[in-house]
């Protein structure tokens, strides 16, 4: 297993955490003529250059009217903050942003760019979609108010007063192998035409890791499973889930898709992914996931 994060992951900042409950530090921090913002807009990011090679763009904080998400301390120690833009019908005519760049979706554009600016995009896209969706109180239904840098939205509703923190839903995503030459891949109706990936699952309440792989292969396809072993994790904040990679063994191999999770799963060789060019019979899963990741670490160690 290789020692190098998986795209999204890695996040080159500082988040400073601890400089969160600062009000006035995080208001010179915004003011500050350093600060930078990465723009977001009904969840896609601010890039330019060739849509080949996007790269991130980092605006000046001056200027933007938004409210701020602080995301942490560049490598310069430049304040950079999120900003969700959304509202605004042309976000590409406003002043500060005409010019500069595109409003494009990560999913197509994070493959293509630079590893830690992508995870830059992915911390702002995800840090936007969960303020966005939780300006009221799950509690008492009162407004919900953001604090601390916008990590934590506050019940405006004296005595209920709840802080809501930003949830990530854990999601297991599991290789499963015969122990020799033969991997499952499925296919769901949604996926693009010929893509088949590796299966994958939410945890439940009061669930293991290991309990939820074993659970979620034998709904998808109807194998039982052991040998279940953690490969690498990956956030992925479409729109706030945290990847958790496996392997496991299959100890039976006839599959039953009959739950309707699946629209078709079947055991594919080594050779023949090895082999086959992609078309639109059968392709491997996005390159920015994991699921590519688990496959091709697996094809590597055969």
């Amino acid at each position: 297993m290789t020692n190098r994060p998986n795209i999204y992951a890695a996040t080159p900042i500082d988040r400073a955490s601890l400089r969160r409950k600062d009000e006035d530090w995080l208001t010179e921090a915004w003011l500050a003529p350093a600060s930078r913002v990465l723009p977001v807009w009904q969840t896609k990011s601010f890039v330019a250059g060739p849509t080949d090679a996007p790269r991130a763009v980092l605006l000046p904080a001056e200027g933007v009217e938004a409210v701020p998400i602080f995301l942490g301390l560049m490598e310069d120690g430049a304040p950079l903050f999120a900003v969700d833009l959304s509202m605004v019908e042309e976000p590409d005519a406003l002043p500060t942003l005409q010019g500069h760049g595109r409003f494009e979706d990560l999913r197509a554009a994070g493959p293509l760019m630079p590893e830690g600016e992508a995870a830059l995009c992915a911390y702002a896209r995800g840090m936007v979609w969960w303020n966005a969706r939780h300006r009221f109180c799950g509690v008492c239904g009162s407004p919900a108010a953001s604090a601390e840098g916008g990590h934590v939205r506050l019940c405006t509703n004296p005595d209920c007063a709840t802080h809501h923190f930003p949830r990530t839903d854990p999601a297991v995503i599991m290789l499963v192998h015969d122990g020799r030459d033969r991997i499952v891949l499925g296919r769901q109706s949604r996926f693009p035409p010929g893509m088949h990936s590796v299966l994958a699952g939410f945890v439940e309440p009061g669930e293991s890791l290991e309990d939820t792989v074993a659970r979620e292969v034998f709904e998808e396809v109807g194998l039982t499973v052991t040998d279940i072993r953690y490969r690498s994790s990956q956030p992925w904040p479409f729109p706030s889930s945290l990847m958790l990679g496996f392997t496991a063994r299959a100890t039976s191999f006839d599959i039953d898709t009959g739950n309707d999770e699946l629209e078709s799963a079947r055991w594919f060789d080594r050779d023949f992914l090895r082999s086959h060019t992609p078309d639109e019979t059968f392709r491997l899963a996005r390159t920015d996931s994991i699921a590519h990741r688990l496959i091709r670490e697996w094809m590597a160690e055969g």
